[in-house]
């Protein structure tokens, strides 16, 4: 099943795949300590946090990071 707005962050983070082309865009996301906090939220969720413009998250970049990897699948 391919990932969407709608998966949660940490389905993605289970993914070998997914979290390394998370690296590939925001470098140590996959180890920072605020992930522990949004493993439950979805993707759409996450977007409307503070901290994602603080990394410099857009929709745009989302899915642009989604498309690659499902890709991958």
């Amino acid at each position: 099943m391919p990932f969407s707005m709608d998966s949660k962050a940490g389905e993605l983070l289970k993914d070998k795949d997914a979290v390394e082309i998370l690296e590939k865009y925001v470098p140590g996301i996959s180890k920072n300590p605020m992930v522990k906090l949004a493993k439950g939220m979805t993707l759409k969720k996450l977007l409307d946090m503070p901290q994602a413009k603080q990394f410099g998250i857009t929709k745009e970049m989302v899915l642009k990071v989604l498309e690659e990897i499902n890709a991958r699948k």
